[in-house]
C-alpha cells in the first residue's frame, strides 16, 4: 500500500518490516512498482525497502518548479530521511540512478553504498544538438516570428519520444536533466558503487558506465547482463535483489 512521505506531497511502496535499509528510485517516466519483484524478494530475506514515485510520476504530483537531477535529490531528501537514521544502499535507475549519485555526493551520512542502473551520468560525447530546423523555429518565436502551434509542431516532429510524451513543467525538467553531467558528484562519492547494465541497453550503453567507473575514487565493480537491454528492474528483478542483497 502506498505510502505518503516528507511534506505529504511524495509516495511510496514499503515492502518488508523493520529498518528500512534500501530505497529504490526509478527511471524517467516509470515509477516505484518497476522495482516490486526485486524488493518483494529482498523483503523475504529480512531487508525492507522503500520504492518512491519521484515527483511527477506514479502517484507523486509534479514538482511546483522545475529542475534536474540535483533538484529533485532535494526534494526526496526529506523523505528519504523520514525513512529512519540510516544509512541507506540508494538503488537507482536511469533518472533515478542520477538522482542516486547526487545524494550520494552531497549528503554521505545518508548513503551506504549504491547500485546504479542504466543512469545517464555522463552526457555522451557524441551528443548533437538540436536539428537546424528547430532552432531557427525557436529564434523566430523568441523574436515574435513563429507562433506557439508552430513552435509545438517542430517539438513534436524533432524532439525524442521522451520529450513529446511530456507536459508542463516535466518537460523543463527532461531538458535540464538531459543537459546535466555528473562528473564532480563522481568525483564526490566515498561509498562503494556497483553499476549493473544491461548489455544491450541502447538508451545508455554501457560505455557510460564504463566512463564513469574512471572518475569514481572509492571501491566499485562493473557488472553486465547478458540479453538485457535499459529496463533492468522489470526485465532482470532477480539479478537486480541478487547484486543489492549481496551488500547485506
Amino acid at each position: 500500500m502506498l505510502r505518503a512521505y516528507g511534506d505529504g506531497t511524495l509516495f511510496g511502496e514499503p515492502y518488508g518490516t523493520g529498518p528500512v535499509q534500501v530505497v529504490w528510485l526509478h527511471g524517467w517516466a516509470r515509477r516505484g512498482q518497476d522495482f516490486a519483484v526485486a524488493a518483494k524478494a529482498l523483503s523475504e530475506r529480512g531487508v525492507a525497502s522503500v520504492a518512491l514515485d519521484l515527483p511527477g510520476f506514479g502517484a507523486s504530483p509534479p514538482p511546483a518548479v522545475a529542475g534536474g537531477a540535483r533538484h529533485y535529490a532535494e526534494l526526496v531528501l526529506p523523505a528519504i530521511r523520514e525513512m529512519g537514521d540510516g544509512p541507506f544502499v540508494l538503488v537507482g535507475h536511469s533518472f533515478g540512478g542520477t538522482v542516486a549519485c547526487v545524494l550520494a555526493a552531497n549528503h554521505p551520512d545518508l548513503v551506504r553504498a549504491l547500485v546504479l542502473t542504466g543512469a545517464p551520468l555522463l552526457r555522451s560525447p557524441s551528443s548533437k544538438s538540436s536539428p537546424l530546423a528547430f532552432r531557427v523555429t525557436r529564434w523566430f518565436h523568441a523574436h515574435g516570428l513563429a507562433s506557439d502551434a508552430r513552435v509545438e509542431a517542430a517539438r513534436q516532429k524533432y524532439g525524442s519520444s521522451d520529450y513529446r510524451r511530456a507536459n508542463g513543467v516535466l518537460r523543463d525538467v527532461l531538458v535540464m536533466s538531459v543537459n546535466e553531467s555528473y562528473e564532480e558528484e563522481l568525483r564526490k562519492i566515498d561509498v562503494p558503487v556497483t553499476l549493473l547494465w544491461g548489455e544491450e541497453d541502447r538508451e545508455v550503453p554501457v560505455d557510460v558506465a564504463r566512463r564513469a567507473s574512471a572518475l569514481l575514487t572509492t571501491t566499485h565493480t562493473i557488472q553486465s547482463l547478458q540479453g538485457v537491454g535499459h529496463l533492468v528492474p522489470s526485465d532482470a528483478p532477480g539479478e537486480l535483489a541478487n547484486v543489492v542483497g549481496a551488500l547485506f
